[in-house]
């Protein structure tokens, strides 16, 4: 049986991991039992410490500054900060979900890159909005995500996120044109100044993870939850 969470290091007094199918969906809105996943998601605050604050998606780049609330649907967003007992978690199914910490100023934050967000500049947003709350040695670690041998996409559209993104291009495994979204979110970052390190776990081939665009036969849909809290 799959463990249900894939624990990452972002330093003393932050709990920070990934989870998996051993866990099950998180995700609302994606034909599952809305009471079967808000159990989980509270199984997810269990592991976590304490409570969470799960965003409402929207492939853009905006960036929501938790205060003292958290739990389900806490504001339409991409990326989120937390300075307090709050944690975050963000949800993925072949997007980027990245989680960072800066241990010392007791800062965490969440970002959902996609194609849309990586346009959008969700990275540098959220780093920004850490920057300006006191971050000064931010780490990140980039979770399960699919990979640029496997993100196969025409090539009109590698010209127009290249176009607002420089080097996201990518060629699949079977030769076609593709992005490279956790690859690109990585160069981001460390062009921003951030350490980061990349699990590097493709979702459309590790069985670990759900994927949007590997789920068929035997591999049911769903989403997985990048998480961190300070503690």
């Amino acid at each position: 049986m799959t463990a249900p969470w894939l624990e990452v290091d972002l330093g003393a007094g932050v709990r920070a991991g990934f989870s998996t199918v051993g866990l099950g969906n998180l995700g609302l809105g994606i034909g599952d039992d809305p009471e079967a996943v808000t159990s989980r998601r509270r199984a997810a605050e269990g592991w976590a410490g304490g409570p969470l604050a799960w965003g409402r998606q929207v492939h853009g780049a905006t960036v929501h500054r938790v205060g003292s609330r958290g739990g389900d649907d806490v504001a339409a967003c991409d990326a989120m900060v937390s300075e307090g007992p709050v944690g975050l978690a963000v949800l993925a199914a072949d997007c980027v979900p990245v989680v960072l910490a800066d241990p010392e100023a007791r800062l965490v934050g969440v970002a959902h890159a996609g194609r849309a967000g990586l346009v959008a500049g969700v990275v540098p947003a959220v780093v920004r909005v850490l920057r300006d709350a006191g971050a000064r040695s931010l780490r990140a670690v980039i979770g399960p995500a699919i990979c640029g041998a496997c993100y196969e996409v025409p090539p009109d559209m590698v010209r127009d996120v290249t176009a607002a993104v420089p080097g996201a291009a990518s060629t699949t495994s079977w030769g076609t044109t593709a992005l490279d979204l956790p690859g690109t979110v990585a160069r981001t970052l460390a062009d921003l100044g951030v350490a980061v390190t990349d699990l590097g776990a493709c979702t459309r081939t590790d069985p670990r993870f759900f994927s949007h665009r590997g789920h068929g036969p035997g591999r049911p849909s769903g989403r997985i939850a990048g998480v961190v809290r300070l503690v």
